[in-house]
Formats: structure tokens, C-alpha cells, sequence
């Protein structure tokens, strides 16, 4: 008795290419600087032929080869792309798995002395790589939550390079996205005398770090990622600073100020014109996301049909988990935007 739905798609192939980063190096976490990058092939694709190439972000805490492993239930993304393609819910793509995890758990694909420089890795290294190796005739971005925010960064800062995005649950409306999280996590610092390099030697020792050091870890990315500190700062100690204070967890305004900069919700107007040059934007975002999410989505939306940017935009039943089904959906639609 057959009960698993295994139908016999034709199958693509994943290739893994070995590539050392320049603009990785010095990081100052120590991160990897030769990472492997994996790109998903159609059946029968031979590099004569030029199709439009689809970048996967992966959201925090994950990474692109995260994205192409077995799974007991349901499918990886390649075995997606077997399905949308063989049953032609969308034409023969190729898509691409940067890996750019670091020990702070990811980043948002910006560039940040703090983190690492993603966006130039992204842009400059992996891009040529493989225009240099495969048929290309757009890029497209998209990504769920972190990666999501990415995509639409992306697209945001260059809309000359991508040709559509998709953001699923991206991160917007910092003041509830990420501001609940503070005084998490200064509780969780309390416990190593808010000594930071302490916690995150605990944290990656930890056989079971528990949401709240997850959390914690989180909002150490995204310091490191938009309050990192000036050239002139970073003689010693941490390449970051934090928008608040670790033992009364009042807000210092500057900082934040300097996080809300890339909010999607209240970045200035004219940095999202060029939005209107993409042939595709697609969001979505679950109605009872935990993150609260779905509010800045709502409030985006609004800006974007205010400043006469096309797009499509998408609630669902559902919250920021579980929700990879909505693939389905975006990427033949961005297929189609082409």
C-alpha cells in the first residue's frame, strides 16, 4: 500500500561549487571564509540555455544548504522546484543557496564591520561566480523572515540589479518586532554578569540553548548589524552597540535611531522608488504572526500602494511558522512577473 504521495517528477541536480571569500575575510567573528555555494539545476538544463536565476535568503538561524537537505515531511526546495516544474506551475528556474550563516546566528544580507560584509558577498563574489557558470536571463530574490527582509533590501538598495523579490514575513516595524526582546534579553545577559563574549562562549558550549538565549543572540545580530560601531570606535572590545541599556533596558535614542534607518516602514519615501523599476514584488505574511510581523506588513503595504509601487500582497491563516506551502504560491507568481 503506497501512502506517501511519491510521484516520479524528473529530477534536477544540485551542484556544489567551493569558494573562498575575499570580502569575508577578516570578519571579526573568525568566520568561515571558504564556504560552499549551492545551485540547483532543472532536469535537462545544459548551460546553453539561459533562465532566470532565483537567490533563496534563509531566515535566521538556518543557512542555504539548511534549504536542500532530506526533510521527513514534506519537501526540500529542490524537490519543490522538481514539482512546480514538472507539473508546470512554473518554467525551468535555476536557484541559488548562499551560505551565509555566522556565529551570531545569520545576518540580514547588509554589509556591517560588526557582522560581515553579506551584501558585497552576495553582489560581488557569488553573482559573477554564477553568471560566469550558468545562463542567466534575470535575478530574482526572496527569503522568509530574515531573509525575507533581506530580499526586500535587496531589492530596495538595488532595483537595477534584481528583477523581482518576494519577502515572505520579512522584518518590519522594528518597535514591535524587535523591541520586546529587550528586556529578554537583558535578563539572559544578567546570568554572565552582562558580559556578552561570556554569553555567546555559553550560548555555542550549550547542548540546549533555550529560546530566550536564542533570542538574546538575535538582538546581538541586528546591533551588529545596524548600530555597528564607527572605524574610529573599534579599537577594543565590541564591534556593536546596543540600542539600550543591559542593566535598566532604557532605550538610548541615538542608537535607535540608527536601527530604525532600515525600517521598511518609516525609511524615507524616495528610497523605495525604485521599487517601481522591478518587474515583480511579492509579500505576505501570516495574520497571527508571533513576531508581530503581520502589523508592520500591513503598514508597508499601505506606504507602497500610497507611493504607486505595483505589487502583490497576501494574509494568510497562519503565524511565522511552518508557513514553506506559500512557495508554492510565490514562486510560480514570480516566475510569471517575468
Amino acid at each position: 500500500m503506497k501512502i506517501k504521495n511519491q510521484a516520479d517528477w524528473p529530477t534536477g541536480k544540485v551542484a556544489r561549487i567551493a569558494h573562498k571569500s575575499a570580502v569575508l575575510a577578516n570578519n571579526p567573528w573568525g568566520d568561515p571564509t571558504v564556504r560552499d555555494l549551492l545551485v540547483y539545476t532543472p532536469a535537462g538544463y545544459d548551460d546553453s540555455r539561459s533562465l532566470p536565476v532565483f537567490w533563496d535568503l534563509a531566515a535566521y538561524t538556518n543557512s542555504g544548504p539548511g534549504h536542500v537537505n532530506w526533510r521527513n515531511h514534506g519537501e526540500n526546495l529542490p524537490q519543490r522546484l522538481d514539482r512546480l516544474i514538472a507539473t508546470e506551475k512554473m518554467g525551468s528556474t535555476i536557484m541559488v543557496f548562499p551560505d551565509c550563516y555566522t556565529s551570531l546566528g545569520g545576518n540580514q544580507y547588509l554589509n556591517s564591520p560588526a557582522v560581515g560584509f553579506y551584501e558585497d558577498y552576495l553582489l560581488e563574489e557569488l553573482m559573477p561566480v554564477v553568471e560566469s557558470r550558468y545562463g542567466v536571463s534575470a535575478h530574482v530574490v526572496f527569503g522568509k523572515s530574515s531573509g525575507g527582509y533581506g530580499a526586500l533590501m535587496q531589492v530596495i538598495r538595488h532595483p537595477d540589479i534584481w528583477a523581482a523579490a518576494a519577502c515572505h514575513s520579512g522584518d518590519m516595524f522594528f518597535d514591535l518586532v524587535y523591541r520586546p526582546d529587550f528586556p529578554t534579553a537583558c535578563k539572559v545577559l544578567a546570568r554572565s554578569k552582562y558580559d556578552i563574549p561570556t554569553f555567546m562562549r555559553k550560548f555555542w558550549a550549550s547542548k540546549q540553548p533555550g529560546s530566550d538565549d536564542f533570542h538574546t543572540l538575535m538582538v546581538l545580530c541586528m546591533a551588529a548589524t545596524y548600530s555597528p560601531k564607527q572605524s574610529s570606535e573599534l579599537t577594543a572590545g565590541l564591534p556593536f552597540r546596543l540600542p539600550f541599556d543591559l542593566e535598566t533596558c532604557q532605550l538610548d535614542p541615538d542608537i535607535w535611531n540608527r536601527w530604525l534607518e532600515f525600517d521598511p516602514v518609516v525609511m524615507p519615501a524616495e528610497k523605495l522608488l525604485g521599487l517601481k523599476q522591478l518587474k515583480g514584488l511579492y509579500l505576505d505574511v501570516g495574520n497571527r504572526d508571533q513576531y508581530n510581523i503581520h502589523y508592520g506588513n500591513r503598514i508597508f503595504n499601505k506606504r507602497l500602494t500610497e507611493l504607486g509601487i505595483a505589487h502583490h500582497y497576501e494574509e494568510f491563516d497562519g503565524t511565522h511558522s511552518g508557513i514553506d506551502h506559500r512557495l508554492d504560491i510565490s514562486l510560480p507568481w514570480l516566475y510569471s512577473s517575468l
